[in-house]
């Protein structure tokens, strides 16, 4: 996949064709935030138990994940590879649509082979999964706002590059603007009202693409250590916020931005080490498949051991270790699935 294909997995290998050279940093960043989606619902697993102060905190820890993977969309789109063509831009939501669809088939089926709670998983289940989210592969809602993300970040693309209109892309955009309003009359005229629209992007994660690019994108961000400073003083604004007013807090609050955007700023530009480089390029190619699978070890992992402890100190560390576990167990059968030459269709 290339850096605007997926919300995690992008691999950033040099572009002969335009001679960019891979971007390191973007995939420590997009590493970090991979685990960080791991961390955030291993934690909602804590919160469910009863454990609610180390749910909270953990969920504040990686709450800037989801915001700053739409920053690298952005980043992708606009400055890193952004496309040529409109063939590379459908080419390049394939990728994203066929795991997708895939693995919320095998969420689904899942759900209804194994029961629990993760939703009906029976035929109405499955007409929900063409509209938005649904509840056994509940993660995948990014995906819905990512797609029209990307879609519209290549359309503005091939229009000013291009100053020609991109018509298949045009009308799917167009159809994908229009659906809810036309989905809003069929249900006043029949009388059916079908699951809620979720193919839709909100202006704050076009905000993040914007402005993440650019960030990314800058020659010069000024110091890191500022940077890291704002990033533990927005982290624990951020984790007050949490515990006292509102959890989850939205991703276009004024706390998870501040928080996204100090990390981004910590993380752009940093040099990693040169042996490290290509283990850290396969988690970046393996973190799409990571994002996809995740659930499944947090389900086992986390549900469990946060189901069976009692209360008392321990919480923090069971949440650290179920997370690095999940995580681990994740990024290694993505890893696997992508040497068996299955990542078109696994993610």
């Amino acid at each position: 996949m290339s850096s605007a294909t997926s919300p995690a997995a992008a691999p950033q290998a040099p572009d002969r064709a335009t001679g960019r050279e891979r971007r390191y940093d973007i995939d420590l960043l997009r590493v970090l935030c991979t685990a960080a989606v791991v961390l955030v619902h291993a934690s909602a697993e804590f919160i469910d138990a009863g454990h609610r102060t180390t749910g909270i905190l953990g969920d504040t820890a990686g709450r800037y994940a989801v915001p700053a993977f739409f920053a690298m969309a952005g980043w992708a789109a606009l400055s890193g590879a952004p496309v040529r063509d409109e063939a590379r831009l459908l080419a390049r939501l394939g990728r994203i649509l066929r795991p997708m669809a895939l693995w919320t088939a095998l969420y689904l089926l899942a759900s209804y082979v194994f029961g629990g709670n993760r939703g009906q998983a029976g035929g109405e289940e499955a007409v929900r999964a063409l509209f938005g989210s649904v509840e056994a592969a509940f993660h995948l809602w990014y995906l819905y706002a990512y797609v029209p993300l990307l879609l519209l970040l290549g359309v503005v693309v091939l229009v000013v590059r291009g100053r020609a209109l991109p018509r298949r892309s045009a009308v799917l955009l167009a159809a994908l603007a229009v659906a809810p309003a036309l989905l809003g009359d069929m249900t006043t005229l029949t009388g059916w009202a079908p699951p809620d629209w979720a193919w839709s992007v909100p202006l704050s994660s076009v905000v993040y693409a914007v402005a993440g690019a650019a960030l990314l994108a800058a020659p010069r961000r000024g110091p890191r250590a500022l940077w890291a400073a704002a990033a533990a003083v927005t982290l624990v604004v951020l984790a007050v916020y949490q515990l006292t007013v509102r959890h989850p807090a939205a991703y276009g609050s004024a706390a998870v931005a501040a928080v996204t955007f100090a990390v981004l700023g910590t993380v752009a530009g940093v040099r990693v080490p040169e042996r490290a480089r290509p283990l850290l390029a396969r988690l970046s190619d393996a973190s799409f498949g990571t994002y996809l699978v995740h659930l499944v070890f947090v389900t086992l992992l986390a549900g469990p051991v946060a189901g069976h402890l009692p209360a008392g100190p321990w919480a923090p560390v069971a949440l650290a270790v179920t997370t690095v576990a999940a995580a681990a167990l994740s990024f290694a059968v993505s890893l696997l699935w992508g040497r068996l030459g299955w990542r078109p269709w696994l993610g």
